[in-house]
């Protein structure tokens, strides 16, 4: 009988956000999947857990995953964890976790704190409806086609950024997306937790010249909608008479003016009638 993966938040600052469930994972494990297990080790000390641990990062990923997922297949249950927060999330976790389900074995979530969604509560962002947006890619092309694609985006984006690359983001982000609100969240559950509200172009200008340092998320307002032209009775009316010219009776014309137009549909119809 094959093991189980799993999938085990850490804290992002906070070691006090590491739940009992996390911690009893861990300590139940035959074995863990760590990002990097000199950073494991330091949270596995803290809570006097001893394990042990295989790496398995974005670049031993495709190595590595197989030989995990054979000791699991084998009956031993594996905890994967990431430096932070929840693997799998803009994270080479994923690969293992669809690996594992490739190949019929069970995967467990052991939810833990996440930095975007947490960044996303705190900000006073709108977060109806947003997209998560990772790493912006490296590459330049790729990083200006990444950037292009938002252009039309009307949900709120969020994006992951080092300290020494802000500076850049940011400017590339003023450039394509134009002045947009944003909130800068940076260090979150730690000591020097922040938030700072203001507009892309403001934050692209400021930050060119001083630093910021921690981890930083960055969430950013959508395109703004289209606002429509405002329609004379008239020109529905006149729209009303091509409905009819197309075949449609005067009522389920004015009808169908009134709902795209805004107007009530009596109006419509009177000075419909009025021009025969």
């Amino acid at each position: 009988m094959s093991g189980t993966l799993f999938v085990v938040g850490t804290p992002i600052g906070n070691l006090g956000d590491f739940s009992p469930r996390a911690i009893e994972a861990l300590e139940n494990c035959d074995f863990i999947a760590a990002e990097d297990t000199r950073v494991t080790l330091k949270l596995l000390n803290r809570f006097e857990i001893k394990k042990p641990m295989v790496s398995y990062f974005e670049h031993n990923r495709f190595e590595r995953g197989p030989v995990i997922l054979q000791r699991i297949l084998n009956g031993e249950n594996c905890a994967l964890v990431t430096d932070a927060g929840m693997p799998a999330i803009s994270d080479p976790g994923e690969d293992l976790v669809k690996l594992c389900h490739e190949n019929g074995v069970k995967v467990e979530s052991v939810p833990g704190p996440c930095a975007f969604t947490t960044a996303l509560a705190i900000s006073g962002m709108p977060s109806r409806r947003f997209t998560f947006e990772g790493f912006l890619p490296v590459e330049k092309n790729e990083r200006k086609e990444h950037i292009s694609s938002l252009l039309s985006e009307k949900r709120t984006m969020i994006f992951y950024e080092a300290p020494h690359k802000l500076s850049q983001t940011l400017t590339d982000l003023a450039n394509a997306l134009g002045d947009r609100e944003i909130a800068i969240v940076r260090e979150i559950t730690k000591i020097h937790e922040q938030v700072i509200r203001t507009t892309l172009c403001a934050a692209a200008e400021k930050y060119s010249k001083e630093a910021l340092k921690g981890e930083i998320v960055l969430i950013i307002g959508g395109a703004p909608e289209e606002e429509k032209e405002e329609m004379t009775v008239e020109q529905a009316v006149k729209y009303a008479k091509a409905l009819v010219a197309d075949g449609e009776s005067k009522s389920d014309a004015a009808k169908t003016a009134a709902k795209e137009c805004g107007f009530k549909k009596g109006d419509i119809y009177k000075l419909l009638i009025q021009e025969d």
